[in-house]
């Protein structure tokens, strides 16, 4: 097949405003070009920094202007929330400490919201955001980047149409190598804020890699954990949060689970591999190779299908922008939840219905159970790795 999805839009382009994301940070430039991609919203205020200076760099080479550019985020959302040129949503990519605040801030000022995960550091704080969503009854999205894949949207497509069978067990891993040393004592910034609890909150690795297995694990099989039994790890010395973990999982219904990250993983760059076993067949798939996965059945050989090249179910189909061969990866999966976000947001406001796939993107009530499934990780861990029930 060469057929790619088709770029643009004719409706008109949303507005969207910026906490965190300025120069020296990482995700916030992936979700703008990821936005940028469909041409369906652009950016128009921001706060991208608590160094204003930085913040003015950033907005200059977004070709923003000064008015429009803010010390703080309170500052951006009160004022921007009184123009009658306003966002129609605010994207929040700071730290997670900040998470619950800006996107608090955000709702009750009736902006929608698409938040970095965890949603939340606390289950408490996660729980008041889904409440204040659901009594404005605004659209919120948390940006769970690998459920934007192709491949992913049809394995989860071919687990609900039966073809795996009953599931049985899920595998999950999720090595990374990059903080096998103090990488932090260096002043790195990513490493810097993310094993500090103030910053990052009670975990570092499942709160930060983990938390993708859990999620990925519903989203792909419509399991739901019941209990959970972990072991979260400090390698690094005088590190104050876990840099690997190992999980055990029991599924409502009696399928199993076993769950593996790590950042002092040598030998692997962003590793993320899931494995779905059902009584009829197997999937596995691999995010370095995103566009591809291997597939085996009890009554024929096992083989691999690919993006592009074999037929997709119509949701996964619908996201695949490239022909065949052509690689498709992480800027195209959070470009298709924004793509889908976005499109959703623009009914919205126009008064039309929304359909199943006009709301198939990670929603807050996902993302609040993503926050207790940490919370009781690092209960499980702290209380001698014993089986704790997550509700």
């Amino acid at each position: 097949m060469i057929e790619g999805q088709a770029s643009g839009t004719k409706t008109p382009k949303l507005r969207y405003g910026m906490v965190g994301g300025g120069q020296g940070a990482f995700i916030g430039d992936v979700h703008r070009k990821a936005i940028a991609m469909d041409g369906k919203a652009e950016i128009v205020c921001g706060s991208f920094s608590q160094s204003y200076d930085n913040t003015l760099a950033t907005g200059d080479t977004l070709g923003l202007t000064r008015e429009r550019l803010y010390r703080t985020f309170e500052d951006m959302i009160r004022t921007e929330a009184k123009r009658t040129d306003r966002p129609d949503f605010i994207s929040i990519v700071t730290p997670n400490s900040t998470h619950y605040a800006a996107a608090k801030l955000a709702l009750e000022h009736g902006f929608a919201v698409v938040c970095e995960k965890p949603l939340a550091t606390s289950s408490r704080d996660a729980e008041d955001l889904a409440r204040l969503v659901r009594s404005k009854g605004l659209l919120f999205c948390v940006t769970y980047a690998y459920s934007g894949y192709p491949m992913v949207k049809h394995i989860r497509d071919i687990v609900a149409r039966g073809e795996l069978g009953e599931i049985r067990f899920f595998n999950g891993e999720y090595p990374q190598e990059w903080l096998a040393t103090k990488l932090e004592d260096t002043g790195q910034k990513q490493a810097a804020w993310r094993t500090d609890p103030a910053l990052a909150g009670a975990s570092n690795c499942v709160g930060d890699i983990g938390s993708h297995i859990e999620f990925m694990a519903g989203h792909m099989t419509g399991l739901r954990i019941e209990s959970l039994c972990a072991r979260l790890d400090r390698f690094g010395a005088g590190r104050p949060l876990d840099d690997n973990a190992t999980i055990m999982v029991n599924y409502k219904g009696g399928a199993r689970g076993v769950y593996w990250s790590s950042q002092i993983a040598l030998g692997h760059d962003n590793a993320l591999r899931l494995r779905i076993y059902g009584t009829k067949g197997a999937v596995e798939w691999f995010q370095e190779t995103p566009n591809t996965a291997r597939v085996s059945f009890l009554d024929r050989p096992t083989g691999t299908i690919s993006r592009g090249r074999d037929p997709m179910s119509p949701r996964a189909q619908s996201m695949s922008r490239l022909p065949s061969g052509h690689p498709e990866g992480y800027f195209e999966g959070f470009a298709n939840i924004y793509s889908t976000f976005i499109t959703a947001l623009g009914k919205k406001l126009r008064g039309e219905a929304l359909t199943a796939d006009d709301l198939d993107f990670p929603c807050i009530d996902e993302a609040v159970q993503g926050v207790k499934y940490i919370e009781k990780c690092v209960e499980s861990s702290a209380k001698g790795s014993i089986w704790v029930n997550l509700y």
